[in-house]
């Protein structure tokens, strides 16, 4: 019975490689057999790529969904032609602002490759630091929520309030520390696997060193500015990213604890010179195999991976309304401005500039879209206007520096409690009503505020290196990003 199974399965598995390289161009077959060739020199010789493990993170973007099925094809090709292939492992990281149609274009591109059942297929997804498997429909955990939005938040605010809006630096964090650990997880991995550009490794780097730096933690001048020296920095960082923070609170901790190997031989594979096709080129192995389902619009304008467009464009309002005090249109109409010089340096269809502008340039829905995105914050990332407004001030840090500033342009009332909050923030006993405030205004507990306080702000110029933010700047940020964005992104990202 086992036999015949098994004889079924392998006859579907080659039917799946047969149609998945039926979409391949005769460019891409043969940048297949030469990734085939590359990961059975990294196993040692075809006899040993049996026990050869391999890790691919799957965001559900087009470049990563794209990566996959390359992935998938040199597995199944092996095994067509060898007693064994190597075990491929795939995993997804649960941040807030996820979001369904990413979750549904993973899922998707699972069931179109026949990963779920395949022993020789792993698919995880990390909640709260602890390893599940993959599951499209289960929502973020509660604790997995509450604790994405404090590391946001503390992250967030070690920003100068007049610097660059690097808010969501915490994602670069996150996705750090789960790069660390999946490698760890149930017997390690040989090798990560990734497609990313040259420049795209580096703005990954840039950022999660910013965001190392505002957690407290030190990182070493490395050679390399690609993933060869991304294990080598995620072990400076330790498995906690944020013990800095929250040094006398318990912390989850990554579990199942058992399982994760104390030592961590992975070494990295960078595929990106074998993408040997355009963007068009990939539409129909995308959307007619895969079943993937584009943003285009997101995918060209995302200030960060780490959240939605129309959170982003909201900031922009926010900052010019309450930072500026020049009028929450005047931010939005700003950010489509810069997104047009963008979309059009990287000559982009012009029906995407279209609908740049009759996403945010129509000032007859501007205030039903600022209430969309409000909401939106407040569903997805559990944070209020007040507390986005809150973060692009920073007031906490450096001995509440800028929180006469903050007051005086958001809560004139409270200029008057001022002592009370700085002797809050120092630890001292007041009224509990300016407690409940501190904690209603910016969405973190008292005494993560009074972290914050004894803390000083992080600079652009710690860890920064001039990534940019637009253009898909975030963790997987598109093949298509054309290098000379980075003098537009550098103002773009600035606010100026």
């Amino acid at each position: 019975m086992t036999n015949i199974h098994d004889q079924a399965m392998n006859y579907v598995y080659q039917q799946v490689l047969q149609r998945l390289l039926s979409f391949f161009s005769r460019a891409e077959r043969t940048a297949l057999q030469l990734m085939i060739q590359r990961l059975v020199v990294a196993a040692g010789g075809m006899e040993r790529i049996g026990d050869y493990r391999v890790l691919a993170i799957q965001s559900g973007s087009r470049d990563s969904c794209y990566t996959l099925a390359l992935l998938r094809a040199a597995q199944l090709s092996i095994a067509g032609r060898a007693p064994a292939t190597f075990q491929l492992r795939v995993a997804s990281l649960r941040l807030n602002d996820a979001s369904p149609a990413a979750l549904e274009n993973i899922h998707r591109s699972y069931s179109a490759l026949f990963l779920y059942d395949d022993p020789r297929v792993e698919v995880l997804m990390v909640d709260n630091r602890e390893v599940l498997p993959f599951n499209h429909l289960t929502p973020i955990s509660e604790g997995g929520r509450e604790s994405n939005r404090l590391n946001l938040l503390m992250v967030g605010h070690r920003r100068a309030w007049n610097g660059p809006l690097d808010l969501w630096d915490d994602g670069y964090l996150a996705t750090g520390e789960f790069y660390g650990q999946i490698a760890r997880w149930d017997s390690g991995v040989d090798a990560l696997i990734s497609s990313d550009s040259p420049r795209q490794q580096k703005q990954f780097l840039d950022g999660l060193k910013r965001a190392a730096a505002k957690a407290g933690l030190k990182t070493s001048n490395h050679h390399e500015t690609g993933y060869e020296e991304l294990f080598a920095l995620l072990d400076e960082l330790g498995c906690d990213c944020y013990r800095a923070f929250y040094a006398e609170h318990d912390q989850v901790a990554w579990r199942p604890a058992e399982r994760f190997e104390a030592c961590r031989r992975t070494t990295y594979i960078d595929i990106h010179d074998m993408l040997v096709s355009n963007l068009e080129e990939r539409w129909p192995l995308l959307t007619e195999f895969l079943g993937f389902q584009p943003d285009e619009l997101a995918a060209q304008l995302s200030d960060n991976e780490y959240v939605s467009l129309s959170i982003s464009a909201h900031m922009r309002g926010l900052q010019s309304c309450f930072v500026h005090d020049r009028g929450y249109e005047t931010g939005v109409a700003e950010y489509l401005q810069r997104a047009l010089v963008m979309m059009r340096r990287k000559q982009l269809a012009e029906r995407l500039c279209e609908q740049a502008v009759e996403a945010f340039g129509n000032p007859a829905t501007l205030a039903e879209q600022r209430v969309l995105a409000a909401a939106e914050a407040q569903k997805n990332l559990g944070l209020s206007e007040a507390q986005l407004v809150c973060l692009l001030f920073s007031p906490f840090v450096e001995n509440g520096a800028a929180l006469e500033r903050f007051l005086r342009q958001c809560h004139p009332g409270m200029l008057v409690a001022m002592p009370d909050l700085h002797r809050a923030m120092q630890g001292n006993p007041v009224p509990e009503q300016v407690l409940q405030w501190m904690t209603d205004v910016s969405g973190l507990p008292v005494s993560l505020i009074g972290k914050l306080y004894r803390m000083g702000p992080v600079f652009a110029d710690e860890g920064r290196a001039g990534a940019p933010e637009l253009g898909g700047a975030g963790v997987q940020a598109e093949a298509s990003d054309y290098d000379d964005d980075t003098a537009v992104a550098d103002e773009w990202s600035a606010g100026r």
